[in-house]
């Protein structure tokens, strides 16, 4: 039976998810191996300015504060770089069957962007095992965590989709690498990550309240954390990460046929 319409849109869509994730079979130590910088960041970083008090976060514990940031970093430098993927796809010649095939352009974007939702999901095990360790006030609750899990595939699918639209201008590895370094310290930088928002110069401030990170990262906060609500509400958070990912997939998709021209 021929899928057809919207039915048939989801269908290609978690078709490029399932090669997307076939690649994990090559190399599944990748999952792990990327975990070492935000287990380093926990570890090292937080224990020591939770010591040292430098940063002001009310009642909570700065490790508590930033270990929903620390996830948000993961999944950060985990996506910016997806676009390489479609880059070596092209040299290798597999860009060009898919571009012929009738899956939509906006499914080859999504499908990818899910797949690397789905590979970041290892760095919730990770972190989550890294917190509990240290003894931070995770929420355990099934609803708080499914909560995580979502947010953790719509910040990993908007970081993913901006990735291939990166890539569709840029077209090399070399330039990609090099925007995708040059994007991930400003917007890590520029969030509410480690500190903040309020301790932020006034400047910084505005350029955080657009930074897409921002609200994975309060999102995270309201869902990890016994007792710590989400300070924008999770509507706003979910729906702003949701919004941007859709502008940015179907932005993308217009932009796809421009990697094999």
């Amino acid at each position: 039976m021929t899928r057809t319409g919207v039915s048939g849109f989801i269908y290609k869509t978690f078709v490029i998810t399932e090669l997307e994730l076939r690649k994990l079979r090559h190399d599944p130590t990748q999952l792990f191996t990327r975990a070492v910088q935000p287990a380093l960041w926990l570890l090292i970083f937080g224990q020591v300015f939770t010591r040292i008090r430098a940063i002001p976060t009310g009642n909570l514990n700065y490790l508590d504060f930033m270990t929903p940031g620390i996830l948000a970093q993961s999944i950060l430098f985990m996506s910016i770089f997806t676009g390489l993927a479609v880059i070596w796809e092209r040299d290798l010649g597999i860009l060009h069957k898919l571009l012929v095939s009738p899956t939509p352009r906006v499914a080859l974007v999504l499908g990818k962007a899910i797949g690397a939702g789905i590979r970041s999901l290892s760095q919730v095990v990770v972190i989550y095992a890294i917190a509990y360790a240290l003894g931070v006030g995770m929420d355990w609750n099934p609803l708080a965590l499914l909560g995580v899990v979502v947010a953790v595939l719509l910040g990993s699918a908007l970081f993913s989709a901006f990735s291939l639209a990166i890539a569709c201008l840029v077209k090399t590895h070399e330039r990609l690498m090099g925007i995708g370094q040059l994007m991930t310290m400003p917007l890590f930088f520029a969030s509410n990550a480690i500190y903040p928002i309020e301790i932020m110069p006034r400047w910084l401030q505005i350029i955080s309240y657009v930074n897409p990170l921002t609200y994975l990262v309060d999102a995270l906060r309201g869902l990890m954390l016994v007792g710590k609500g989400s300070t924008y509400g999770l509507g706003l958070d979910f729906g702003i990460l949701l919004g941007v990912t859709a502008v940015l997939a179907i932005g993308c998709g217009r932009l796809y046929p421009r990697l094999v021209t």
